[in-house]
């Protein structure tokens, strides 16, 4: 199950994006903001971000102006990675090599078709393992130490 959540800038973004997941078959939830009236991203970053931690949901996908404020929010829930991508190639790296359970988007940066093209990618990329485990590992046992 994918976990969405946005702020009043990402919110018709998000709203496309329920679109794609559904016509892909793919399980979500959205957890807000549900208009485009000003809200704060930090709030519904990090409700999609504990979803994602605790194995409620496998992945997120978070959307604000920028990406810049849903990401740090999302990153500061242990077990998170949460990448932004402006592009395919970002959205294939931060599967392949940071095995990233969330993803941030700039609604403002990213136009529609590409926001698609991210998203696809980005859920259809598998970790490569090996030497990158080793590198999530050194963050996660950094994580356990806090």
């Amino acid at each position: 199950m994918i976990v969405l959540a946005s702020d009043h800038r990402g919110y018709p973004l998000k709203e496309k994006v329920k679109l794609w997941l559904a016509e892909a078959g793919e399980q979500f939830e959205d957890v807000g903001c549900f208009s485009s009236e000003s809200a704060d991203y930090s709030e519904f970053a990090i409700k999609a971000a504990e979803k994602v931690a605790s194995g409620e949901a496998s992945r997120g996908i978070v959307i604000c102006g920028s990406g810049i404020g849903v990401s740090i929010a999302a990153n500061k829930v242990a077990g998170v990675r949460c990448s932004l991508a402006h592009n395919t190639f970002l959205a294939r790296t931060t599967r392949q090599h940071n095995d990233s359970n969330m993803l941030a988007i700039g609604a403002d940066i990213t136009g529609e078709a590409l926001a698609r093209d991210i998203v696809e990618v980005w859920l259809k990329t598998p970790f490569e393992g090996g030497r990158h485990q080793r590198r999530i590992d050194i963050i996660s046992n950094y994580e356990k130490k806090r």
